[in-house]
């Protein structure tokens, strides 16, 4: 028996010019109902310039690939005890004061000394700080600066200090897996979404725990779950991989960052400076360094030249005459930043091909 089917109602393919007019109504529609510019072409010069803050290292800035770290976005900086993570935020939120940005540091850890702070170029006068008693209101604190757009850029030290209310309220020994991870989860789905319109940038310092029987690749991981590692728009692995000293006396210690995640630039480059103790960041010692990489110092032997000037003989002496001439110290920043190409070859080249004629891998900003 024959069955009866109803014929299917073809629809006709729209042409390109009736696309484009719906295409226009639609985003029109959204528009007026989500506000302008909700849905927009990626090739529109709003969606590609990224702003950025200075790290205070010029080597990390190079290798960050956009000047420094992306304003409205969420960075991640984490390394072991004493690696210079809060030394380099410290940094960031003093690049950001300098070009009249507000910053906010949530001190979670109840450990920020001012002293350091201000030594480090901090204006702590016009700092904004909290040290809330639970991690709730740290990030509800945080969610409420974000959301005013008045705040430039933003400090939380540390995600393993954001201690969950319910932890705090039980007692000593009680075991609430995964609340922590659980709190940080909820708070970066509602803080992503103004951090981006606000341009607010929000970076998060982490600590390293230990994982139990990991028998093959790194032990390592981050507190606080996993959220964090997907929302970051930069993870910064920061290491102490040595000590500097001056005679018996330790001055410094040399560091190692890793660009272990972007989203703005290509990733995995790799960068090393000197952080001298009260100083910071050396930035003289990266000028020289980097100076050196960009053929704008020029080095013969031990001795350092700029121009037609011979500035001293071994690193250390250089240093020093950078530091008592200024002008000349900026003068060859500039040359350096505007020369960076050649400082971005050396660290996106594979490690095996960075050898000297020497056979020694060239260190960017290690001291000597």
């Amino acid at each position: 028996m024959a069955r009866n089917s109803t014929p299917l109602k073809v629809v006709e393919k729209a042409s390109d010019k009736n696309k484009s007019a719906a295409l226009d109504a639609a985003l029109s529609q959204i528009d007026r109902a989500f506000g302008k510019n909700s849905v927009m072409k990626l090739g529109d010069k709003t969606t590609m310039d990224v702003a950025a803050i200075s790290t205070g290292s010029i080597g990390l800035d190079v290798a960050l690939g956009i000047g420094g770290l992306p304003k409205g976005r969420v960075i991640e900086i984490y390394g072991p005890e004493s690696s210079g993570k809060t030394t380099l935020t410290l940094h960031a939120i003093a690049e950001c004061q300098k070009a009249g940005g507000v910053a906010a540091f949530i001190d979670a850890e109840h450990a920020l000394d001012p002293v350091y702070a201000a030594k480090l170029g901090v204006d702590v006068n016009e700092l904004l700080i909290a040290q809330p008693d639970t991690g709730e209101q740290a990030l509800e604190i945080a969610d409420t600066l974000v959301r005013s757009g008045a705040v430039d850029i933003l400090v939380v030290d540390s995600v393993a200090a954001l201690t969950p209310r319910a932890e705090l309220e039980g007692d000593m020994g009680d075991s609430l897996p995964g609340l922590q991870a659980r709190l940080m989860s909820q708070a970066l789905r509602k803080l992503t979404g103004s951090i981006s319109k606000s341009g607010c940038m929000v970076i998060f310092i982490n600590q390293i725990r230990m994982k139990i029987g990991v028998m093959y690749g790194s032990p390592e991981t981050t507190t606080g779950g996993n959220a964090l590692k997907f929302y970051a728009s930069v993870r910064l692995d920061i290491r102490r991989i040595g000590a500097i000293k001056y005679r018996d006396e330790v001055i410094g210690n040399q560091t190692r960052v890793k660009v272990v995640k972007n989203k703005v630039a290509p990733p995995f480059r790799q960068v090393e400076f000197d952080i001298m103790y009260g100083e910071g960041i050396s930035k003289t010692g990266e000028i020289i360094d980097l100076g050196v990489k960009a053929e704008v110092v020029e080095k013969s032997g031990s001795w350092y030249s700029y121009g037609d000037e011979r500035i001293g003989q071994g690193r250390e002496n250089v240093r020093k005459f950078l530091l008592e001439n200024p002008e000349m110290a900026d003068e060859i920043e500039r040359k350096i930043r505007m020369n960076e190409g050649l400082i971005e070859e050396e660290l996106l080249m594979p490690k095996s091909e960075r050898i000297t004629d020497e056979g020694e891998e060239p260190k960017l900003g290690l001291g000597a």
